[in-house]
Parts: structure tokens; C-alpha cells; sequence
């Protein structure tokens, strides 16, 4: 997730005095995850989320803990991200479909409808 998000769902529990309490399950996970997938240094990831070192530490041990005793299961749903749908496409990157018509043919399809007419077509 990118931190700007991990950001602003931290600062919905952050007090008048700059504190955070009563931290979601579901943020601390983020923000553990977050910091397991970043690949920069550590100093960088508590800065772009908006903690110090010393909360960025409470809040991966809490996420850990939480993790450990159960309390949160994480689903098997993992977010992809794909591009546009809108967007021209150069070439032919993996991206679509490929119909293969025997050993040697093939005919690579980059959108749905494409697919879709052929078929018409051809039926």
C-alpha cells in the first residue's frame, strides 16, 4: 500500500497533541506490511508515514503481536494493480490475451472486445 495512504489513515487517530491512539488492527497490519515491503531505509518509511522512530517501532511490534496471537487473518486477496484500460498499448507485453490456434499460431488479443468480435466473427 503506498504510504501516503498508510499516512492519512494514521492521522485519523492522532490527538490534538500530535499522539496516536486507539490504532485500527487493520492500519497497524498496513503499516507492518508497509515497512516489510519497503525497500529503502528505515529512517526514509517513518518519515514518508508521519511517525517518529520511536512510534514506528511501537506500531510494528503491535502489528507483529497482533499477527502472532491470531487476532488479525489476513485474506489470501491480494490487490494487483493493472494498467489503464483506456491507455494505447506499444507492442504486445504480456498484457491481454493470446488465443493459440495451433504449435505455431497464435493471435494475441490486448482487450476483451477484440476477442470478443473475433470470435463473432469467426462463429
Amino acid at each position: 500500500m503506498e504510504t501516503t495512504v498508510i499516512r492519512k489513515r494514521l492521522s485519523t487517530f492522532r490527538t490534538e497533541g500530535g499522539y496516536l491512539k486507539g490504532i485500527s488492527n487493520d492500519v497497524l497490519v498496513e503499516v507492518l506490511r508497509g515497512w516489510e515491503s519497503w525497500t529503502g531505509s528505515s529512517s526514509d518509511y517513518y518519515r514518508e508515514i508521519g511517525v517518529s522512530r520511536e512510534q514506528l517501532g511501537v506500531l510494528i511490534r503491535k502489528g507483529k503481536q497482533l499477527i502472532k496471537s491470531g487476532k488479525v487473518t489476513e485474506s489470501e486477496f491480494k490487490e494487483i494493480s493493472l494498467p489503464m484500460a483506456g491507455a494505447a498499448t506499444t507492442g504486445f507485453d504480456g498484457v491481454g490475451m493470446e488465443l493459440r490456434l495451433d504449435a505455431n499460431r497464435a493471435i494475441r488479443f490486448s482487450q476483451v472486445d477484440q476477442l470478443i468480435d473475433f470470435i463473432k466473427k469467426t462463429t
